[in-house]
């Protein structure tokens, strides 16, 4: 087995903090990398809070991980020490189910493996973390990092990265549509950056008038204050897709409105509450309401070497490790821009 040092919640109740735990030694298939940075997600928070179902305990959060590999096994093709290499959401799954036969691994139907908080395929193994120093994955799961990017702002292409651009690129969003992008967060500042590049008209659905100049800064070319009724008024009837990052309660049906006929609202943001949706909101207009998760391995090295050829990454915030909580708490209030990032030395 091999050390690793993390940082882990103990129960929902307590905070992050230091634990020593173990990884599995290095299979004739598996990377050893050492961990550099890990993005941090408000789905961590979610989690470690058992804010969406029962965890497991002790938790060692993060799925937006990149660092570099100090070993490979004896069978692996793809990688070789000093390479760059990063992990997603994903850190296995069943391989053999329809879905993970069409490289929809996200959508495994026998239960894909969690990078945390989740079970190996032996469905006994619990799963850790990036918020650690070394991770051992099976090469199919682990990623090609190109030298070309900043490699902090690369980590959270991994999450914020993939579960924007896996929508675009499903519902094949480019030039002569006009998508809206709900939120300008973590997800949604990514959301722009891809629409942009892929030749859509990007408007910026936001409650808060102040983001405006970041929206227009990121690409958007146009921006609407939600929280304005005749800005509402003005924008019915306008957008082909409407990519929903927030995860917050708010009001679908208000935004079906702002669909043109044959529209499609995406979910990609978990509000922690049902939504109430009327029938009207959709039969109106021939509307869908649809949601997707991250993308399979496939689809996320990608979105990774678009990201390299065009110059993408994430705009980031780098914290030192024992200052999770304080950006857990500036995260819950939207005072980031628009990614927390944890360095791994300062473990």
């Amino acid at each position: 087995m091999i050390p690793v040092k993390g940082y882990a919640a103990q129960t929902p109740e307590t905070d992050l903090a230091p634990w020593n735990f173990e990884r599995r030694d290095v299979g004739p298939h598996d990377v050893q990398f050492d961990i550099l940075f890990c993005g941090v997600c408000h789905s961590d928070l979610h989690q470690i809070k058992n804010d969406w179902f029962p965890g497991i305990f002790p938790m060692v959060p993060g799925h937006e991980i990149v660092g570099r590999v100090v070993k490979v096994g004896s069978h692996v093709t793809k990688f070789k020490v000093g390479d760059l290499a990063g992990t997603g959401c994903l850190v296995d799954s069943c391989r053999h189910c329809e879905n993970c036969a069409q490289d929809l691994e996200q959508y495994c139907l026998n239960g894909s493996s969690q990078t945390y908080n989740g079970l190996e395929q032996d469905h006994k193994t619990p799963t850790y973390g990036g918020y650690s120093n070394s991770i051992v994955v099976n090469e199919d799961f682990t990623l090609h990092i190109s030298e070309k990017l900043d490699l902090a702002a690369t980590a959270p292409l991994l999450c914020a990265g993939i579960t924007t651009y896996s929508p675009l690129r499903h519902w094949k969003v480019g030039k002569g549509h006009k998508l809206a992008v709900l939120g300008l967060g973590g997800l949604g500042h990514m959301a722009v950056k891809f629409g942009v590049a892929f030749g859509a008209e990007v408007t910026v659905l936001s409650t808060s008038p102040k983001k405006e100049a970041d929206a227009k800064a990121l690409g958007a070319h146009h921006f609407v204050v939600t929280s304005d009724p005749e800005q509402i008024k003005a924008a019915k009837n306008s957008f082909d897709f409407i990519l929903d990052t927030v995860s917050a309660p708010h009001d679908f049906n208000m935004y079906l409105g702002l669909l043109r006929t044959n529209g499609v609202h995406i979910c990609v943001g978990v509000p922690p509450e049902p939504a109430s949706i009327h029938a009207f909101s959709l039969l109106g207009g021939r509307k869908s309401l649809a949601g997707s998760g991250i993308g399979g391995l496939a689809e996320t090295q990608e979105m990774l070497d678009f990201c390299a050829e065009h110059n993408i990454v994430s705009d980031i915030e780098m914290i030192d490790i024992k200052d999770i909580t304080t950006a857990y708490e500036r995260m819950q209030k939207g005072d980031v821009r628009y990614r927390f990032v944890i360095d791994i030395a300062t473990l």
